[in-house]
């Protein structure tokens, strides 16, 4: 079944990115300055790419961003490399970390799996790949990094910000305005890595 095509998904081709959900790192960015100009980047779940060109954007040509995906992605502009592998794999750190050639200083993920329409089973998923791109987080940023994450509904919200805090000065769960109507989604933005 097909979604139906709102004004953000018009815009979006109109404008040239590669989804809606462009709108919704740039809301957080107004909102929480995620990304700043050199910045380098990892974006967990990075197809189709509109999280990359909003962050190849913002970092501009002094930034390097990498983009990880089960999928195989093309880079949206030459401070982009995408690695085509599984975010579960715990070589996949290594190879993302390879291709940025340092530690990041931002890491995003709008990851989320492939809903079966299995209440218990989606929920555990949703939160294994939250839980991937937190130890990713912590594993690999630079002090003072921050991070983006999608959280979906049905996950106990406290836990995640609990486990955030430990590492992080700051953080909130904020839901962009670009967030389809009847979405259960949310994102933890955490700014201020301790290290």
């Amino acid at each position: 079944m097909q979604r139906r095509k709102d004004a953000y998904y018009t815009r979006a081709k109109a404008e040239g990115y590669r989804s809606r959900a462009a709108y919704k790192l740039l809301e957080i960015q107004r909102r929480y300055r995620i990304v700043r100009p050199g910045d380098h980047v990892v974006d967990l779940g990075c197809a189709p790419g509109a999280w990359l060109q909003v962050a190849a954007d913002l970092a501009g040509p002094r930034g390097r961003l990498v983009g990880v995906d089960l999928a195989k992605v093309a880079a949206t502009s030459s401070t982009v490399t995408c690695v085509q592998a599984d975010v579960l794999d715990p070589a996949t750190r290594e190879r993302a970390l390879a291709a940025l050639g340092c530690r990041p200083t931002v890491v995003l993920s709008d990851m989320a799996p492939k809903l079966t329409g299995i209440g218990p089973r989606d929920e555990a998923r949703c939160a294994e790949l939250v839980a991937a791109a937190l130890d990713f987080a912590v594993a690999t940023l630079a002090p003072d990094g921050r991070l983006v994450v999608k959280v979906l509904t049905g996950i106990d919200t406290a836990e995640v910000l609990a486990t955030a805090r430990e590492r992080f000065l700051a953080c909130k769960l904020t839901r962009p305005e670009a967030t389809r109507k009847g979405s259960t989604e949310c994102y933890l933005v955490a700014t201020g890595f301790r290290g």
